[in-house]
């Protein structure tokens, strides 16, 4: 590994990447990086060098994951790096994403809900995504815990829309993909906006006290815990109308962003982090299972995708035997290893989970911060060296930024409510 550089920038003296005031920097340094990706359609696509990217469009998920970012960093009200953005600066930051979110071009008032992507005003992709519907809710839930002007009535729009459009009351799961006036559903079904889902409803319910959010992401939770165990705690991600699983989904496009093939290694850890918060907000009379079941989707997905190939890192996808597919190294994965340890380290005791921990942060410390450019390069090749694959740039800092967060903030309620509720980070 190379020498920890991020310490040397900041001066940080600490016996270990990953401590309480690495990630405090870290957080800092992440906020300053996104401080930057405020256009007027909402928050636009960041470059390696933290400039926004022209050629690309405003995108529904990006806006919204900033808007949850700054929220979250006004909230934890801490001390900003010396050339990062004051915490009032991270509360207009908010208040912008808000903003475009309830009268910019991607809130589409002649049908309800919200685009894909726009670009200077124009719709570029007017379908109507569970993914991004998920993160608006994320967004305005979290901007309400900030005391955001008009985040209420975000977030009261966006349940409404994820409730009458999305949830399939019978399935107990979130459909897919609308078009843009809601005339036509895709019959493809996936388990990453269901993911995203359960974030949000979480989070929903610990703001709104609604505990209808709470039993709808149980009710996601538990079926995906199914599936997994069904297919040796490697998580189907792709599925018919009728949520039968198609194993094969683009076997000819495995590096696909949003829909690749086979098990994502990434999901197999995002997941179990979920299925512990579920646990915890449900209690277990309330979420049978679930903790067992996170454990052994965690175990798969180390098992599976920490150096697969021989190097270190996690490969980003394996077959349904678990052999790698694309070698490429996700940020992504990383800070969701790193999420995943400190929550299983909490539920289980076991010192496992530190030691592992450990690992996770000496490894994006070695690798994936960018302690001249800044944010964390968010894609590595099989040797651990930049690569651009599958994600050009460094889009948005929601992995990081919650990844640096973690272990400052219970396991229960969600980030942005636990912020409210202890005042910040203390």
């Amino acid at each position: 590994m190379s020498r920890p550089v991020f310490y040397e920038r900041f001066g940080v003296d600490v016996n270990r990447p990953g401590n309480a005031e690495f990630r405090a920097h870290q957080r800092a340094d992440l906020l300053r990086f996104a401080a930057a990706s405020a256009v007027p359609d909402g928050f636009g696509w960041l470059d390696n060098g933290g400039r926004v990217d022209p050629k690309r469009p405003t995108h529904l998920w990006i806006t919204c994951r900033m808007t949850h970012v700054a929220a979250l960093g006004a909230l934890a009200n801490e001390n900003p790096l010396p050339d990062g953005p004051e915490v009032a600066r991270l509360a207009e930051l908010a208040a912008h994403g808000v903003e475009s979110l309830r009268s910019g071009a991607l809130h589409d008032t002649l049908h309800g809900g919200w685009r894909a992507a726009v670009k200077d005003g124009t719709v570029v992709d007017g379908t109507k995504q569970a993914y991004g519907h998920a993160f608006v809710i994320l967004a305005a839930s979290s901007a309400v815990a900030a005391g955001v002007a008009g985040a209420g009535e975000l977030l009261e729009e966006a349940l409404a829309v994820s409730g009458a459009r999305f949830w399939d009351e019978v399935q107990g799961l979130s459909v897919d993909v609308w078009d843009e006036s809601w005339a036509q559903c895709d019959v493809y079904r996936g388990i990453n906006a269901n993911m995203h889902t359960v974030e949000a409803y979480l989070a929903a319910g610990d703001i709104t006290g609604d505990a209808l959010w709470h039993a709808r992401a149980g009710r996601i939770a538990g079926r995906v815990a199914a599936w997994a165990s069904q297919h040796d705690w490697r998580i189907p991600e792709h599925f018919t109308r009728t949520w039968v699983p198609m194993l094969e989904h683009n076997v000819d496009r495995p590096a696909d962003p949003f829909q690749p093939y086979g098990a994502t290694v990434g999901h197999g850890l995002e997941w179990a982090r979920l299925l512990i918060a579920t646990e915890a907000t449900l209690g277990s009379s309330g979420a049978s299972g679930l903790r067992e079941a996170a454990v052994a989707l965690y175990e798969r997905a180390v098992s599976d995708g920490w150096e697969a190939d021989g190097a270190e890192g996690f490969v980003y996808t394996t077959d349904w035997h678990g052999a790698p597919v694309v070698t490429e190294r996700m940020h992504w994965v990383l800070a969701e290893a790193i999420n995943t340890s400190v929550a299983l380290g909490r539920v289980t005791g076991e010192d496992r989970y530190t030691r592992d921990l450990e690992r996770w942060w000496a490894y994006a410390n070695a690798y994936l911060i960018d302690s001249v450019g800044g944010s964390w390069r968010h894609e590595l090749d099989s040797s651990n060296l930049p690569s651009a694959t599958v994600w050009h740039g460094k889009p948005d800092v929601y992995h990081a930024y919650q990844a640096a967060l973690m272990e400052d903030v219970p396991l229960t309620p969600s980030f942005a409510r636990a912020l409210a509720d202890k005042g910040g980070v203390v």
